[in-house]
Parts: structure tokens; sequence; C-alpha cells
């Protein structure tokens, strides 16, 4: 079988018509003897969505650390929107519209649900009755609204996964960062987050998310970068990340790959 052609040093073209709002390039981050991300180049468009996926290790939470202004790289640059984000910390760069969830959720379990959204609405809004207000916008959305002035200690997994969506939401992203969200999540459950990003989605929210939930990531993303040991190895639609022999042997392996929808 002839070996799979190098990827690109830089993503393919964007989508005629779709503008572009995240630009990574060159970014790296070492940790002691650990490279946990290498020269990683990729691309998000107005109201697009991207998935990076890969193995347990694979650098793709630090390269959300990284883009979110929660870490600082050793070499690379991001810029979102025009705006070199060099130097800013998590607050500033949320500030000019990108936002994140976290893999653990830190909600705070003695406040009301509404209150922890409200948290992130009051970065927009100093008004306190129009913070509110957009926060139980936000969790009746996502399907909070009854719980909105129970403590949030008291929700469930589902629930808590949702409430870590909505306080992202309540700081009015333009690009929404989401970290593994559907993670330990039944069948349905995970079918429900993936209706909630497709609506976040069609109202002009940009996506890029860490998904181990595959069928998701194929249902959901317009394109998917491939993390290795810190290392974009491949890059492009679902159907052609799917079937990339690297990508299979990396991560997916020829069982997931026959699960996945077409």
């Amino acid at each position: 079988m002839t070996a799979p052609a190098p990827i690109s040093n830089r993503p393919p073209t964007r989508q005629a018509g779709q503008a572009l709002l995240l630009d990574v390039v060159g970014l790296s981050k070492r940790f002691g003897g650990v490279q946990a991300v290498k020269d990683l180049d990729f691309t998000v468009a107005e109201g697009e969505i991207v998935a990076l996926i890969g193995p347990n290790g694979a650098g793709k939470t630090t390269a959300f650390a990284l883009i979110s202004g929660f870490l600082t790289s050793d070499a690379g640059r991001v810029t979102f929107a025009g705006r070199d984000l060099r130097g800013l910390a998590p607050h500033q760069v949320n500030a000019l519209g990108l936002a994140r969830t976290f893999q653990i959720m830190r909600p705070f379990p003695r406040l009301t649900v509404v209150r922890n959204v409200m948290i992130a609405t009051l970065g927009r809004h100093a008004d306190v009755a129009e913070a509110e207000r957009r926060a139980r916008a936000v969790l009746d959305e996502l399907g909070l609204g009854a719980k909105a002035d129970r403590p949030a200690g008291g929700l469930t997994l589902a629930e808590r996964k949702r409430l870590e969506l909505a306080r992202a939401l309540g700081t009015e992203p333009r690009l929404l960062l989401l970290d593994e969200v559907m993670s330990g999540l039944t069948d349905a459950e995970t079918e429900r987050i993936v209706e909630l990003v497709r609506a976040i989605n069609r109202r002009g929210i940009a996506i890029l998310l860490i998904e181990h939930v595959m069928r998701a990531v194929m249902s959901l993303a317009q394109r998917i970068v491939v993390l290795n040991y810190g290392e974009r190895i491949a890059e492009g639609r679902p159907e052609s990340v799917a079937n990339d022999p690297r990508v299979i042997e990396a991560y997916l392996g020829d069982e997931e790959v026959a699960r996945a929808p077409a």
C-alpha cells in the first residue's frame, strides 16, 4: 500500500464566504521533557464547527489552554478576529468573544443555577436585572430553566454539563471551545447535547470541540483536526479523516470507523 502523503504545512482553505475567525500558527508548548504541542497550525472560520481529536495525551486540552490564555506558548501565534492573543490573560481573551468549557466542571454548588450563570453574564452587563434576564434566557435555551433557582450542587452529571455550557454561553462568545462536554453521558443525553450545539451554531457562534464520542464528532464537525503526540497528523472533512490510515492507526481503529455514521 502506498504511504499517505504528508499533510501540508498550512490547513486547507476555508469555504468561500466564511471569514477567518481563529488562526493558530506554529503553536508549541513543552513541559520539561514532554513536547505537549508541536508546530500546530489550524483555523476556524466564522460560524464553522471544527473538531480537535486524538488519543489521550495528544495535546488537545493543552492547545485549548494556549488558545484561551490559561497557558503561555513557547512558540507560535494565536490570532482571534484579527487580534494577536499573545500576552493576554484568560479574562481578556474572553472579553474579545472567545469562551471555553472545562473537562472538570467546578460550579459553585451552594449558589443557584442562575447565579452560577450570572457570574458570566455580569461580565457583559453591569445591570444586575439585565444580567439575570440573560442568564435565565440561556438556561431556558439549554433546558435548565426549571432548575434555575435550585442549588447547582443538586444537578445531575448531564445537567452539570449543560450548566458548564451555559456559563460559557453567558459571556456571549463568537467562538466557543467545548472540552469533552459529552463524556460520561448516555446516548440520549449525548444526542441532546449534539442538538444544543447545532442550535448554538445556527445562531452564528463558531464551535471548536474536543470530543471522544466519535459519532457526535462525525455528525457535528464540518472539519476535523487530528493530533497525535502534540502534532497535527491529519485534517479534513469527517469522511476523509475517518478513512485516513494514519488516523485509524493512531486513534480511531477499524471498529470505531465502522460505527461512525456515514
